[in-house]
Order: structure tokens, then C-alpha cells, then sequence
């Protein structure tokens, strides 16, 4: 059998480096809020700005980031610098006295992943035909996301035997394996050095489909809360019959289905989205999102339920994480890509906290049904964007 042509050294080596770097991070961050509390004695308020400023640094870096890889036409020195800061920076955690330790190591951490992220986008889309982009979009974000189930259950397997600190020093083994695996295995893809390229005139000078879809991407990611409050959903509606402990394992199990069904559909995603309309596939995506924001309100809390809605979850993580990185390389010039993918990821991640913000708000001073409301209706305004768009693409086509 004739090996697929998507699959190359490149697509393994940044694969792997999703796999390594997920599991070694993902190690540490399952553990971080026992070991602030247990270990540390910091409050809540310590976890909310270390989480906080982690994602925002990691978010104000991104599109600097991939413009810089199209400005230098280098994007592996990048990428490579990336996953070095992460997996050397977090394990580092092991040595903290103190919650504001924890603080700048996991802000650096981050800071990383931002680096990293838009240059190794434009770089795979670079590696790869036009034709099969989906297809290694989908493998790379299947192993990213195995390596998010693999982190957390060996970090919790390992907890009883190693203790906390242990975890974070185990957790620089991968972290290493992430750089290597770039460092020895992706090779960079010639491209012009634009020493006289600006940020503003690049961003600007984006076309109008992909400020459409930054649009549409940027409301969806307002919804697009995080998956840990149907974690905490499931525990409030079944602690009064399982208890606490009971429903938290079932929480956490509901957790682990999800993961497994977006390292699935991602790769099942990218595989059918080089076949069809990916502008189709997103707009779906942001559908299944919208049902199962309406399931958790309207279906009753059992255990089936609850998993039916998981899976779905999973889905629409896969099929949107694959599918909005997909489009976007059609949508791109590549002397550009790093830009755009950095506006991406930006925007993006700005939603994340605009949108988990909101939904905790919401959840606190009102309910989980209206969280849950709010967050299927701004995605169905993500879709009415690229509907209407879709239409006037259509009519000026014809004209």
C-alpha cells in the first residue's frame, strides 16, 4: 500500500511534538491546583490569575509570533524556541516556595505555547498539498489531543507513588521528547526573508473571506466556554444522588470520553475535509455546539444523557480545532500564513476568557441554564455570519 502523501517527516515530527508537549504540560496542569493548595496553601484567587495571565500572555504573543516567521521566512527557530520554553519552563514548577513561583513559570510556559503555535500552523499547512491539508491538520491535532488524555492519567497514576513536586521534574522527560521531535525531525521550508514587512499593512491587507470567518471565529469563540463547566454541570446535578466523590468520578470519566472523541473526530474530520466544504464542516461544528448547550438544559441529568452530550462535546472540539486551521490555510497567502494564524489564534484566545469569564458570571449570578443559553446563541450568530456570507459570495460570483 503507497504511503499517504500528507504524511512526511514533517507532519510526524510536529505530531510527535503535539503528543510530547501535551502530555508533559498536561502532567503538570492536572496536579496544579492540589499542589497550590496542599503544598503551597494559596487561595482560589491564586489558581483564577495564574490561569488567567497565563492564557493572556500566551494569547498576546500569537500574532506577533507568526508575523515575525513571515517577516524572517523562518518559522522552525520559532517553533522550536516554543516548545523549549514549555517543556523546560513548566516542569520548573517542582521548585516553587511559593504561588507567585508558580506564577511567572507557568506565564513563561505559556508564553511558549504562543510562540510556537501560529509558525508550526503555517508550517504544516506549507508541508503538505493544498489537496490534503485537512488530513495532517486532523493527525496533528489527534496526537495533541492523545497526549492531553495521556497526561493527566499518568500524572494521576504516578501521584501516589512520586507526590506532587516528583510530577512536575517526571513531566520534563516528555517536555524534552516535544524539542527533540522538532528539533531532528521537521525541516524548515524555503521561504523569502521581507525585512521591510509590517504588522499593521499585513494585517490590514488580509483578505475579505478571512476577515469574514475571523468574524464569525471571533463570536464563536465568545460561546465557546470551557469544557470544564460541563464537568462541573454533571457534579452538581448528580453529587445530591452519587455524592461528591462519586460524581466526580463519573465527572471525570465524562471528561476522559470527551478527549477520546475529539482525538477521534479530529483525525475522522481531517480525513473527509479535504472531500468537502470545510466552511460547511466549521458551521456544523458551531451547530453541535448550540444542541448540546440547549441538551444540558433541556434533557434530564442521567448518566446516558450526560454521556451523549460528552460525546458530542468531543465532536465539536475535534471537527472545529481541525477544520478552522484547515480553512484558514486555504484563505491565506503563504507569505502570510504565520500572520494569519497568529490573528487566529488571538482572537481565539481572547474568546476563550471573554467566553469562560462570561459563562462563570453567568452561571453564579443567575444559573447554568442561562450560561448554557448564552453560549448556543452567540454560536448560532457564528453560523448566521457565515451563512450570510456564504450567500454573498454566492450572489457575487453570479453577478
Amino acid at each position: 500500500m503507497a504511503k499517504a502523501k500528507w504524511f512526511n517527516k514533517n507532519i510526524l515530527g510536529m505530531g510527535l511534538g503535539s503528543l510530547f508537549s501535551d502530555l508533559s504540560h498536561e502532567m503538570a496542569t492536572a496536579i496544579l491546583p492540589m499542589f497550590l493548595s496542599a503544598e503551597l496553601n494559596a487561595a482560589a484567587f491564586a489558581l483564577g490569575l495564574i490561569e488567567g495571565l497565563s492564557d493572556l500572555s500566551s494569547s498576546l504573543v500569537k500574532t506577533y509570533s507568526g508575523f515575525f516567521s513571515d517577516k524572517i521566512g523562518k518559522r522552525k527557530p520559532l517553533i522550536a524556541f516554543g516548545y523549549f520554553l514549555t517543556g523546560f519552563v513548566i516542569p520548573s514548577i517542582g521548585l516553587a516556595t511559593s504561588w507567585t513561583h508558580v506564577l511567572f513559570s507557568r506565564t513563561v510556559g505559556w508564553m511558549g505555547r504562543g510562540i510556537r503555535g501560529p509558525p508550526r500552523d503555517a508550517l504544516l499547512a506549507d508541508s503538505v498539498d493544498k489537496a490534503e491539508r485537512s488530513h495532517a491538520f486532523g493527525f496533528e491535532r489527534m496526537m495533541d489531543t492523545i497526549g492531553a488524555i495521556m497526561g493527566p492519567a499518568l500524572a494521576f497514576l504516578l501521584l501516589p507513588i512520586l507526590g506532587f513536586r516528583n510530577i512536575f521534574y517526571v513531566s520534563l522527560i516528555p517536555g524534552i521528547a516535544a524539542f527533540l521531535a522538532i528539533l531532528f525531525l521537521v525541516k524548515e521550508k524555503p521561504m523569502k526573508a521581507k525585512p521591510d514587512m509590517k504588522l499593521l499593512k499585513t494585517v490590514s491587507g488580509m483578505t475579505k473571506e478571512f476577515k469574514t470567518f475571523l468574524i464569525a471565529a471571533g463570536i464563536f469563540g465568545v460561546a465557546n466556554f470551557a469544557n470544564t463547566f460541563l464537568v462541573l454541570r454533571v457534579m452538581q446535578a448528580l453529587t445530591p444522588s452519587l455524592g461528591a466523590l462519586k460524581a466526580g468520578g463519573v465527572a471525570a470519566a465524562l471528561y476522559v470520553l470527551l478527549n477520546i472523541g475529539a482525538a477521534i473526530f479530529a483525525y475522522i474530520t481531517g480525513a473527509i475535509g479535504d472531500k468537502t466544504s470545510k466552511k460547511t464542516l466549521i458551521m456544523l461544528g458551531y451547530l453541535i455546539f448550540a444542541i448540546y448547550c440547549v441538551g444540558f438544559v433541556i434533557l434530564p441529568p442521567t448518566l446516558i444523557n450526560f454521556a451523549l452530550l460528552f460525546v458530542l462535546a468531543g465532536v465539536e472540539t475535534g471537527l472545529i480545532d481541525v477544520m478552522e486551521r484547515a480553512y484558514s490555510a486555504d484563505l491565506l497567502p503563504p507569505e502570510a500564513r504565520g500572520t494569519g494564524y497568529g490573528m487566529l489564534n488571538t482572537v481565539n484566545g481572547i474568546g476563550d476568557f471573554i467566553s469562560s469569564l462570561t459563562a462563570g458570571i453567568l452561571w453564579t449570578t443567575v444559573s447554568f441554564t442561562v450560561a448554557f443559553a448564552y453560549g448556543a446563541a452567540m454560536a448560532m450568530l457564528a453560523v448566521a455570519v457565515l451563512l450570510i456570507s456564504r450567500k454573498r459570495r454566492g450572489i457575487s460570483n453570479e453577478c
